[in-house]
């Protein structure tokens, strides 16, 4: 099962006047790294958070929005009756000195700046703690979702890319053979031209002793046999029951590697077609699985 570094989830919950909104990003990291913004008095909050998100998160940079709201209530007002007084007052003395009609009505008085103050409410983030450690909790069952649906995805691109390598793969080793062959008979055609024009002969043990260096030198099947052992453990890596980005890396390291070796060794133009291919199918893996927790 592959799970994509990048996603997004939220959540949002109401209880006791309280309302508390998460939501989770994540993009792609060498390692996990968690940051946290919350509403004013909520800070202490972070390590318990941060705890949280490391359960379900391996890998990736994750960013963790948390929103807490209380309810509006009259309870939470009250009247700064010496401001009041005191506005009160100065219409009085302008309403007198200017002759003006009735005063302001009460409720136009209560709109101006300092006559209705907030009360100051104590946050109790522990108290919280509950109501926001579920609805975290389901932002990150959203973010598990998105990334598991975004890790499918990939699979298939990983698997597909897989399956190139091992078919070129096949293709080089049935070459293989003819590699020997082919410069076994270009080195005796180069030979006895040359030796007819200069009639000289060469002992046909001499020639033997050329093509079994050309052969020992050029051989590849161990790097074949080890390349195709590298695309079983890819696929096997990704069939288990955990993303393993980090080892995949691993292993996509070491096919390049063999790959690399087979197209230095091989000294064949039509090897190295197919190698071409298998390094621009590995180079695709690589991109790919940067993304992969």
């Amino acid at each position: 099962m592959l799970l994509s570094m990048t996603g997004f989830g939220e959540a949002r919950l109401t209880e006791n006047d309280v309302t508390v909104s998460v939501e989770v990003r994540t993009v792609n990291s060498r390692y996990l790294k968690v940051t946290t913004r919350c509403s004013d008095g909520y800070g202490s909050l972070e390590s318990q958070i941060e705890g949280v998100v490391r359960k379900q998160v391996n890998r990736g940079t994750t960013q963790v929005n948390l929103h807490v709201r209380r309810d509006e209530t009259r309870d939470k007002y009250q009247l700064n009756e010496q401001v009041l007084e005191n506005y009160w007052k100065q219409l009085e003395g302008l309403v007198n000195r200017m002759h003006l009609g009735d005063l302001a009505s009460i409720s136009s008085v209560l709109q101006l700046p300092g006559v209705v103050e907030q009360k100051a409410i104590d946050v109790e983030a522990d108290a919280d703690w509950p109501l926001i450690e579920k609805v975290l909790g389901e932002a990150l069952s959203n973010l598990a979702t998105m990334r598991a649906r975004e890790g499918e995805s990939m699979a298939a691109d990983l698997l597909a890319n897989v399956s190139q390598i091992e078919s070129e793969l096949a293709s080089v080793e049935a070459r293989a053979p003819q590699v020997v062959e082919s410069y076994h008979q270009r080195l005796t055609d180069r030979l006895n031209k040359l030796l007819s024009d200069h009639d000289v002969e060469v002992e046909p043990a001499q020639v033997i002793r050329e093509v079994g260096l050309f052969a020992e030198r050029s051989d590849i099947s161990e790097e074949i046999v080890r390349l195709r052992s590298h695309t079983e453990q890819f696929r096997e890596t990704m069939a288990g029951q955990e993303s393993a980005g980090r080892k995949l890396e691993f292993v996509t390291q070491e096919m390049f590697r063999e790959t690399n070796t087979i197209g230095s060794k091989a000294n064949d133009s039509e090897i190295s077609k197919h190698v071409i291919e298998i390094k621009g199918a590995i180079e695709r893996i690589r991109e790919m699985i940067q993304n992969v927790e």
